[in-house]
């Protein structure tokens, strides 16, 4: 609705269209309507980069939209130049040490990882560590998720003595700031478990990692 009164108002171009064509599509990616939303995103896209239109950090978040809904569907080599070109606009536009970027670059290096480019990916998420704990300070859950993201990309390299103290670091943040019940904290500590069980690390039982 909120869709059809916008493109009476304003007509089918404008930003405040690309909005609401973003957000139904959002919502027809979390209900698994991939199909559908796919269009809607191209389509919110080509209004956001048009001269004039939205800031491009608005455009940026289409982007990374679609890019998201191509890795969901397995369109890997679709989604890199679509997070690459949200990343350099991004870097252009908020500086090369921005949050978002630190974003940007964990969805870059996610994709990696999956494609088995592992060499790629790991600077990109050490450069993400850096720029979230320099913006949010050292226990910020974001670093959590850094932290945890690198962890297991070392877990992926076979190299679990250093691993572990990432993951270590991540529970500590995580209980201290979401608590230990949340689920962001229990993935992180799950992922700990399985990673001393495989390098043979005993764990201390009802003692928090």
């Amino acid at each position: 609705r909120a869709l059809k009164i916008d493109e009476a108002s304003f007509g089918k171009d404008h930003p405040k269209v690309a909005r609401d064509l973003n957000n139904l599509a959002q919502l027809y990616q979390a209900t698994d309507r991939l199909a559908e939303a796919e269009p809607l995103l191209m389509r919110a896209i080509k209004i956001m980069g048009n001269p004039g239109g939205e800031p491009l950090r608005n455009y940026t978040v289409s982007l990374n939209n679609l890019a998201a809904l191509y890795r969901a569907t397995n369109r890997l080599t679709e989604a890199e130049p679509l997070m690459l070109q949200a990343m350099s606009i991004d870097e252009e536009s908020l500086g090369k040490e921005h949050p978002k970027v630190a974003r940007d670059l964990n969805n870059l290096a996610t994709l990696y990882q999956a494609t088995n480019r592992l060499a790629e990916a790991e600077p990109l998420f050490e450069r993400a560590l850096a720029i979230d704990e320099a913006s949010f300070g050292k226990d910020h859950p974001d670093v959590a998720r850094d932290l945890n993201n690198l962890a297991m990309l070392y877990k992926a390299t076979d190299r679990l003595a250093e691993a572990e103290p990432l993951l270590k670091r991540a529970v500590a943040i995580l209980d201290s700031s979401l608590g230990p019940i949340h689920p962001n904290t229990i993935t992180v500590r799950n992922n700990l478990t399985k990673l001393r069980d495989e390098n043979g690390i005993p764990g201390i039982p009802g003692t928090p990692y």
